[in-house]
């Protein structure tokens, strides 16, 4: 099957894989030179409901190993499966397969984490104009893999870091002197790029809307101020919504008309997925 999510570059994955097992394995895995190295096979089985996501890394683990792997994916990214599901199989060298199935693992339910915590939010915001943001606030080293995740999961990337879009926070705009000049000297350096600017009240808000900004980003406002601060804009500026967004706040939020929600959790609070991988045969063959 073929993912209809793009991945980060090839390189790039490449690069977390090679970190990732460099770290495990060092001078060399002491356990798996007990084995005989001789071709084994095996499969991943999902012990619980998950989105899947981080094919690509997985796959990559085991064929820096063993450039022979063989990995028949049945389920494709993005997919929901059930508890009890066989994800994949796969035949290779043993010392490889064993060498690699922490790593491989930690990639597939990490990124199967964060897709599956994404789509509760995608899900909640069904029908509604309101789509969920991701955050900077990411696992070091795997901004690209979560971000990557946060797609397959139905969620849509805020800004990948602080070189792609200029956004004006509060002590950016204390540095500037306001507003209306933080906002003027980013279209005058930066011209090209998105300017998103965080306000704190109505005030501020309207200060924002004078400018020519590409988004405004209204911070903890309370539910009155957010449904006032949605119709002072009134389409004209695309709202984004952060601070305290939960699930349980998500249809009240939505209700307003906001265009987006960011959320942090998406990226920082993630719970890997429960995946087991099995060396043998798998259930039902």
């Amino acid at each position: 099957m073929t993912s209809a999510f793009a991945p980060p570059p090839a390189a790039s994955i490449a690069e977390d894989v090679r970190r990732a097992l460099a770290e495990d394995i060092g001078a060399g895995d002491v356990t798996a030179a007990l084995l005989a190295d001789v071709p084994e096979a095996g499969y991943i089985l999902a012990k619980e409901a998950a989105v899947i996501a981080g094919r690509p890394w997985f796959d990559e683990c085991f064929r820096q190993l063993d450039p022979d792997v063989r990995i028949e994916w049945r389920v494709a990214e993005g997919d929901r499966v059930r508890a009890g599901t066989v994800v994949c199989v796969f035949s290779g060298r043993s010392r490889a397969l064993v060498s690699a199935e922490r790593t491989a693992l930690n990639f597939l339910q990490l990124l199967s984490g964060t897709a599956t915590r994404t789509a509760e939010f995608a899900d909640a915001l069904q029908g509604t104009r309101t789509r969920v943001l991701d955050t900077r606030k990411t696992l070091p080293g795997l901004r690209l893999a979560q971000k990557y995740a946060v797609r397959v999961g139905g969620g849509v990337n805020h800004r990948i870091g602080l070189f792609d879009a200029v956004m004006l926070k509060e002590n950016h705009i204390h540095a500037a002197g306001s507003i209306a000049d933080a906002a003027a000297l980013a279209r005058a350096r930066y011209p090209q790029l998105p300017l998103i600017i965080e306000v704190e009240n109505l005030d501020e808000l309207q200060q924002a809307l004078a400018t020519d900004c590409t988004r405004i980003l209204v911070d903890d406002f309370p539910l009155a101020e957010l449904r006032e601060a949605v119709r002072i804009a009134d389409g004209r500026i695309p709202i984004e919504v952060s601070g305290s967004v939960d699930l349980s706040r998500l249809k009240e939020i939505a209700e307003t008309g906001a265009d987006f929600v960011s959320v942090g959790a998406l990226t920082k609070h993630v719970r890997a997925v429960d995946l087991s991988m099995r060396l043998g045969e798998p259930p039902g063959g």
